[in-house]
């Protein structure tokens, strides 16, 4: 089967961003998104906001911009327009890779979706576990050759991706151990995790038709790879990232996505060859990022060399910074540092806690302001 990759502006950006709502009084989840998106009216282009899986969650899209911080402005009045219609319902906002307490059990899947129940039909315990919410990050591509050696280098920079945006180290209740519970959760799905690394773009064609062929899929968004192509929008879609609770942290986080993409771009049209490493160091290094965080020690290339991923970002963003300048958006990449310096979301999740006793409430809370004070 063809797939056909649609134009698209080098290097243009927009971005989904997962938001729970959370009852003002317990702070346990609620299934608030139906009515909020009724009061709120139908959607109709870009920017929106639109349901999930779960009834407890809105999504807000940006329109695709050229500089991450148009796209962040969208994201933040769209917020705005949802809390102004939550406020008086009693609902707060928040987004972190999963609820420090709520049951998963006690879920609502949005309904007359046909999408959703095909997904917990054939997934079952593992499709109603997902308490779960990102951020997606798409990156327009003009060339579909250029599509599969990007998501290759990109890949090799999946931990780091994972270690700033870490924010799920409690799962119902329970301090889990890892920076991001939601990585190791969502991956459970038949259809989620790392993409396969493929080298021509009919190897890609020839997956998604035997998938379809054999029942697996019917549509190409039920892959829902950490990093994959999305030939709708003409963009590579980054999807390793968890909830991030402030737009600043979106805005630093996609920054980085964008630079990495144009800056593959650029050593693709140089005639250079993309580096990649090898599956079972991206699946290691995955896990590590999931595990530790911002404490990772990562392996940096195909060699095994390895190093801590602050080391390594720390030197990465002044390497990016002048495709961050082409691009508008050195301001935002600069507060990468700012989320190493002051705790990416995992750390001041487990500080609050610590703070307040173990309190679990104290950590919604603690999230309730960072993205309303942030937005």
């Amino acid at each position: 089967m063809g797939i056909d990759f649609a134009p698209s502006v080098r290097s243009r950006l927009g971005i989904e961003w997962e938001i729970a709502c959370v009852d003002r009084r317990s702070g346990e989840l609620t299934a608030a998104a139906p009515e909020l998106l009724a009061k709120l009216g139908a959607a109709d282009g870009f920017p929106h906001v639109t349901n999930e899986l779960l009834t407890n969650t809105v999504e807000v899209v940006s329109a695709p911009h050229h500089r991450a911080r148009d796209a962040v402005a969208d994201l933040v009045r769209l917020v705005e327009r949802v809390a102004a219609v939550a406020e008086p319902m009693g609902v707060d906002l928040i987004s972190s890779g999963t609820h420090p307490f709520s049951q998963w059990f006690r879920q609502q899947v949005t309904p007359d979706k046909p999408r959703y129940d095909t997904l917990i039909d054939r997934t079952q315990w593992w499709g109603r576990q997902m308490m779960i919410w990102g951020v997606h990050v798409h990156v327009g591509v003009e060339d579909r050759r250029k599509v599969l050696p990007i998501i290759d280098g990109l890949l090799t920079y999946l931990p780091h991706f994972q270690a700033l945006s870490a924010s799920s180290p409690f799962w119902a209740g329970e301090r889990t151990g890892y920076a991001s519970n939601r990585a190791l959760m969502f991956q459970q799905l038949p259809t989620a995790g790392l993409p396969p690394q493929l080298t021509e773009w009919s190897e890609y064609e020839s997956l998604v038709a035997d998938l379809q062929h054999i029942g697996v899929i019917e549509e190409l968004n039920e892959l829902r790879w950490d990093i994959r192509p999305s030939p709708k929008w003409g963009t590579i879609e980054i999807r390793t990232f968890d909830g991030i609770s402030s737009p600043w942290e979106i805005g630093a986080i996609a920054a980085l996505a964008q630079c990495l993409v144009e800056h593959f771009s650029r050593e693709l049209d140089a005639g250079r060859d993309v580096p990649r490493m090898q599956p079972w160091f991206v699946r290691e290094n995955k896990w590590r990022a999931a595990r530790y965080g911002l404490d990772a020690i990562i392996i940096q290339n195909a060699a095994g060399d390895e190093r801590l991923v602050t080391q390594d970002l720390a030197e990465l963003v002044p390497r990016l910074a002048p495709v961050a300048e082409a691009l508008g958006c050195a301001a935002e990449l600069e507060r990468l540092r700012d989320i190493v310096d002051g705790g990416a979301s995992y750390q001041r999740q487990l500080q609050v806690a610590a703070a307040h006793h173990g309190s679990l409430k104290a950590v919604v809370s603690s999230l309730v302001r960072e993205l309303r004070d942030g937005c």
